[in-house]
């Protein structure tokens, strides 16, 4: 990817900002508009480009406190574009429009942290091969042999996948009903994971994402087929087929189901349908245990469940080189025109502050480093 320069100033409003900012906050014109007072009629002409800035200024001060963006945000270049069709979306048939378009802003934001961090920090290199040719199970295996993992489970996912060049972010405070969502853009691949979800759930939906980057780059399968076959690769990648027909049977009761799943860190529904697809259970014997499964609560709250939520090991190691630099958290928020709280909605968290008698720090950045430096994920 390109390194992007400093934001520009702009000295007219720009409206696609704005409607960026009323699908961020996942407002409608007519909810927007009776927050702040003013027409639909008024607010789609301001959108639409057909305001001038001098009619603009008195609606201005409304606008950016009800959507929490600072002035400054609204006089920038648009923002990164990121069509809808060139995102993978996770329970997409159950997606509002709002919601669809509130991870898009998500993922947007994303992509502007991205072109201020290429600017200063070089990144692991992506390393990913095109396996649209390839079956969700043969291409699992590839990776597996490419990534050096074998047959071994695979301890932490987004770990992995950083090594290898895919950028991922966390999803805070934003609809349940999105799993996560994955796309390329300028051939960088970016995965986005809902925080919400259990941590078994989290690992499956990274997996399942990976499937799409590595098997959906160039087209292939659409809607629910494409999710099939995603979802065929998560469970192949996190529980390779030789070790499961070794440490299961069709014995197996709920109980026993449970403890084992541990050792692939699954959910005991990932499992069962594992064992199912590789023939260790009978049609009979998965519905049976899918019964039980929901019978005892376990598909709406996960048993035995894992309690260390993976997240980042490359955004740390970017935050502690910029702080280095004596680059906080409230440089770079100040830098994209946004909140603090947006960046860390994105950064599982992790983001730096510096501190100075219990209060931030604010030094004067550089423009950039003289010589980048190099990051690496092992």
């Amino acid at each position: 990817m390109e390194k992007i320069k400093p934001m520009v100033e702009i000295e007219l409003f720009n409206e696609n900002r704005l409607t960026y900012a009323r699908k961020y906050r996942a407002l409608t014109i007519k909810a927007l508009s009776e927050k702040i007072g003013v027409s639909s009629r008024t607010l789609s002409s301001i959108e639409n480009g057909h305001k001038k800035d001098d009619t603009i200024r008195p609606t201005l001060e409304a606008l950016q406190k009800c959507l929490n963006f600072p002035e400054a945000f609204f006089f920038q270049e648009d923002m990164p574009s990121l069509e809808k069709d060139t995102v993978s979306f996770r329970s997409l048939a159950r997606m509002t429009a709002t919601v669809r378009d509130k991870c898009l802003c998500a993922g947007q934001l994303a992509l502007e942290f991205m072109g201020y961090v290429n600017f200063r920090i070089q990144l692991p290199k992506v390393d990913l091969p095109d396996l649209g040719n390839d079956t969700a199970e043969a291409a699992a295996a590839i990776i597996r042999n490419e990534w050096g993992i074998g047959e071994k489970p695979i301890r932490n996912m987004v770990h992995q996948m950083e090594s290898k060049g895919i950028r991922v972010f966390s999803l805070y405070d934003r609809s349940t009903d999105i799993d996560a969502f994955s796309f390329w853009k300028d051939e960088e691949p970016y995965v986005f994971l809902n925080m919400n979800k259990s941590v078994e759930r989290g690992r499956f939906d990274a997996a399942h994402e990976l499937g799409h980057l590595v098997m959906h780059k160039h087209g292939g399968p659409k809607g629910k087929e494409a999710e099939m076959q995603a979802n065929s690769f998560a469970s192949a990648l996190l529980m390779s087929e030789g070790t499961v027909k070794a440490n299961t049977s069709s014995f197996m009761n709920l109980e026993d189901i449970i403890k084992a799943k541990r050792y692939w860190l699954v959910s005991a529904a990932a499992l069962v349908r594992r064992m199912k697809d590789l023939s260790i259970l009978t049609e009979w014997q998965y519905r049976t245990l899918n019964i039980d499964l929901s019978k005892h609560g376990c598909l709406k709250r996960e048993p035995n469940p894992l309690e260390q939520r993976e997240s980042s090991k490359l955004l740390p190691m970017i935050f502690k080189l910029l702080k280095d630099d004596g680059i906080t958290k409230y440089h770079i928020a100040k830098g994209l025109r946004v909140s603090a709280k947006e960046i860390d909605a994105l950064m599982f968290g992790l983001t730096m502050t510096g501190v100075e008698g219990g209060k931030p720090v604010e030094p004067n950045p550089p423009e950039s480093f003289k010589q980048p430096p190099h990051l690496k994920i092992v």
